[in-house]
């Protein structure tokens, strides 16, 4: 068997894990975000301060090395690391809360009464640039990591039915992206017409190029695929065109506020579909019921009629951006939208226990109705913990005076004797700090640290023998990797420098 061969197999007829220990490990960055929040301030209220090189170790430590460990050596001891981050950061929370500057006379109750009625600025939401980056962060540690004996194979893409850790990825990126698209920041989709409709084909030509220049540079290098997960020719990039156009010819016809009954409706036809018709045999034994690839659409067959589960997917998202993005003024506003999509959340992942058991299971490679319901289940879970971290961070901010800390929500009405003078001299000083932020420059750069990131992990698999490498060589390189692809983001966002060439 040679190398290519081996490779492929070590990713291959894998069945996943538990939806419980995935929601346990996307649990563990989110917490990671808030903790390095309170260290920040708890470091600034002790006269604290650092230059660029500290600021991104710091960031690199807190943020980016729990995500590589628990993806490899303490795979096994998620929820521990869990519970210790939440003892840690409520350690850092009532350290704060005893050297507060703010209301030092006044009794919990009554800072927490005022706080409720604290506005939070509305125009930029943190939870959604730290939920993008979390999902780009681990999907860049996990595609090199998974050639390595030191991942957990149960946390690689399962082959037909079953919950990987790595089948989140790109579910999360379409989601994020929806979450975020020019119809929900614009509130409106205009009238479609044919000049928009050339428009809309313009915009796709960036992803068609990379998704093109992938598929060739695979093929000439004769690099190790996994034809399962989207078929011979089609990847990633190919899926993004469909779901962009899909779902903005969807838009023009259906209002943006019924998103959800569009997501529905498209995942429960498809499931149908696949039940009820041949298109399930055909999905996974081909047209001629011998699993062979002649043919584009049947070479291609996962790439292509998965899409349908990803354009539900981004549905859902656009509904989950116009719900978030609606004005809202106090805390308390932003705790009832936490706590309703968490809700949400919980009442998904009943349905899904409920489909897995009378439907189907989870399938990535079908993009079925049950792997839907997760990875929108799960996108929620992570959205709603981040906007109660958020939550909990900025209580902190109002507990001490001039507390910055970049990627978070600022407060519009602060504890100061001189408020304009204050707002300025914090303005000032978050404009400062965000340029000091690691979360900041991933989130401007996100599809070059996607790039540069896949480039990467190209180059290490041609290097290096990933698949008879030690635990701690194995380490070294996944640290050493993100410590690189990271820095240069830093770097770029320090320059002011956006790559962006569409």
């Amino acid at each position: 068997m040679s190398q290519k061969q081996m490779k492929e197999a070590f990713v291959s007829n894998l069945n996943g894990t538990t939806a419980l220990e995935v929601t346990e490990g996307l649990c563990l960055p989110v917490l990671c975000i808030l903790l390095r929040g309170l260290l920040l301030i708890l470091l600034q209220h002790l006269g604290s301060s650092h230059a660029w090189r500290t600021r991104f170790l710091i960031d690199f430590v807190v943020l980016i090395v729990p995500m590589v460990t628990v993806l490899t050596v303490l795979s096994t001891f998620v929820l521990l690391e869990d519970l210790a981050l939440i003892v840690t950061g409520a350690g850092l929370l009532y350290q704060i809360y005893s050297r507060r500057t703010c209301f030092d006379r006044l009794p919990f109750q009554k800072i927490l009464e005022k706080f409720w009625k604290i506005s939070l600025e509305s125009e930029y939401i943190p939870a959604i640039s730290c939920f993008r980056v979390i999902n780009s962060v681990f999907t860049a540690i996990a595609i090199l990591a998974v050639d390595f004996p030191i991942f957990p194979r149960r946390f690689a893409k399962a082959e037909l039915y079953g919950i990987g850790a790595m089948d989140i990825g790109v579910g999360g990126f379409v989601f994020g992206a929806a979450i975020v698209s020019s119809e929900v920041r614009n509130k409106h989709t205009q009238g479609f017409t044919f000049n928009c409709l050339l428009r809309l084909l313009y915009t796709t030509w960036p992803l068609m190029l990379l998704g093109i220049g992938r598929l060739v540079l695979i093929k000439s290098l004769d690099y190790q695929e996994h034809v399962t997960e989207y078929g011979v020719h089609w990847n990633f990039f190919f899926t993004l065109i469909v779901v962009k156009l899909v779902t903005s010819l969807l838009l023009v016809i259906f209002p943006l506020n019924k998103s959800w009954i569009v997501a529905i409706s498209i995942t429960v036809l498809y499931q149908l579909a696949l039940d009820f018709t041949p298109l399930k045999i055909f999905l996974l034994y081909g047209a001629d019921g011998s699993g062979t690839r002649v043919g584009l659409l049947n070479a291609n067959r996962e790439g292509i009629l998965s899409s349908v589960g990803y354009v539900a997917i981004h549905m859902a998202g656009v509904q989950t951006g116009s719900y978030v993005f609606r004005k809202r003024a106090q805390v308390k506003d932003w705790i009832q939208v936490a706590g309703y999509m968490l809700l949400v959340a919980i009442g998904l992942f009943i349905t899904l226990y409920i489909v897995q058991v009378n439907v189907e299971a989870v399938s990535r490679r079908m993009g079925n109705l049950a792997f839907c319901i997760w990875i929108v289940a799960s996108c929620l879970t992570i959205l709603s913990t981040l906007l109660f971290c958020d939550i909990i961070l900025s209580f902190a901010k109002f507990l001490v005076k001039g507390a910055v800390v970049p990627c978070s929500w600022k407060l519009i009405q602060l504890p100061a004797t001189n408020k304009n003078h204050s707002l300025s001299l914090n303005s000032k000083t978050e404009r400062k700090e965000s340029s000091l932020c690691l979360i900041t420059a991933l989130n401007r750069n996100q599809l070059v640290f996607f790039l540069l990131s896949n480039i990467t992990t190209g180059l290490i698999n041609l290097l290096l023998d990933t698949l008879h490498s030690s635990t701690l060589w194995a380490l070294f390189v996944l640290k050493f990797y993100m410590f690189t692809n990271c820095f240069i983001m830093f770097m770029l966002h320090l320059k002011d420098k956006t790559i962006k060439f569409w």
